[in-house]
């Protein structure tokens, strides 16, 4: 009865929020007595897949159907509830993403089990099995008690510190069957974000809205980024102007990062860009406006022009 890991896969290799989510469900093995199994999809070579014994799994199935090959909710739904129920398994863990949380609801009707998203502490045991929450976009915590047999708990990003260790897990091929109906959704195509660094993987971000006056200035943005090997973002105004791909728009309609370090430069605080980034562990405003709403949630705050203070922080930083 091992506890079951959903590793998602970038072009072959484990996404760093997978090997959170590996190492997150080795230490809730740990809590249950039993070991840590990760399930991944697609196409990997078998020595990148026996990392996962870095983080805490002993044995990782691949399933590795070429049909997989295109991410698709519908069939990866199936191939997770087969592993589960080979693998006698009553917790799921998955890294929230856009593809986990379309698995994850087709699980639940599945696998007939409750879920938990926003994990962001290891499960409470001594009293039943009852999960600390994040929710209204980080400003909150709620204590969730999980009473199904099989249980889900999709993780925040940054919940543990990840330690590794030196071991290898075993890989094991896994192929279970799949029917038409798993393809009733077809991915026609795939756009990804480009970038020495992905914005939803980083654990530094370097942020500019409106502030910046125009596209053109953006290099003073990216300069920062590249000393601080940290991905860019923007706030919504910036990608509706097409300053900026909307890939790199963070916000309540946008993507929601939870980085350890997240930089805004030029941007005023909306509310609304508030609830993609007020997850993020430390906040550094840059701003030349002193009353900016943005200073009131952030850990540290510079007033100062943008094109003023950007380019010496970088110096900074390079110069260490």
């Amino acid at each position: 009865m091992s506890v079951l890991i959903f590793a998602e896969l970038d072009e072959g290799k484990l996404r760093k929020s997978s090997q959170e989510a590996i190492y997150y469900g080795a230490k809730v093995a740990e809590q249950l007595g039993t070991s840590a199994t990760a399930i991944v999809i697609g196409q990997a070579d078998d020595s990148e897949l026996a990392t996962a014994g870095r983080f805490g799994a002993t044995k990782v199935l691949h399933a590795a159907d070429s049909k997989l090959n295109e991410p698709n909710g519908m069939a990866y739904a199936t191939v997770v509830a087969a592993a589960a129920q080979q693998e006698g398994t009553k917790v799921i863990v998955l890294a929230k993403s856009s593809l986990a949380d379309a698995m994850a609801a087709r699980l639940v009707g599945k696998l007939r089990a409750g879920l938990a998203a926003n994990v962001v502490e290891l499960p409470d045991l001594s009293n039943g099995f009852r999960v600390k929450r994040s929710i209204y976009t980080g400003k909150a915590f709620a204590y969730t008690d999980l009473t199904a047999d099989v249980k889900i708990l999709a993780i925040k990003k940054n919940t543990l510190a990840v330690e590794e260790k030196d071991a290898t897990a075993s890989v094991e091929t896994f192929s279970p069957a799949l029917n038409d109906g798993d393809f009733g959704i077809a991915v026609k195509s795939t756009d990804k974000a480009t970038g020495d660094v992905l914005l939803p993987e980083a654990d530094l971000v370097v942020s500019a809205g409106r502030g910046l006056k125009g596209p053109e200035n953006w290099g003073i943005v990216e300069d920062l980024a590249k000393a601080l090997h940290a991905a860019t973002a923007c706030s919504k105004p910036v990608s509706d102007l097409d300053w900026r791909p909307h890939s790199e728009h963070v916000g309540q309609t946008g993507l929601k990062i939870s980085p350890n370090l997240y930089i805004a430069c030029g941007i005023s605080g909306a509310i609304q860009h508030l609830a993609g980034v007020n997850s993020s562990k430390v906040i550094v405003v840059i701003n030349k406006d002193p009353e900016a709403p943005f200073f009131k949630s952030a850990d540290y705050g510079i007033v100062g022009d943008v094109f003023d203070v950007l380019p010496r922080l970088t110096k900074a930083v390079q110069a260490l």
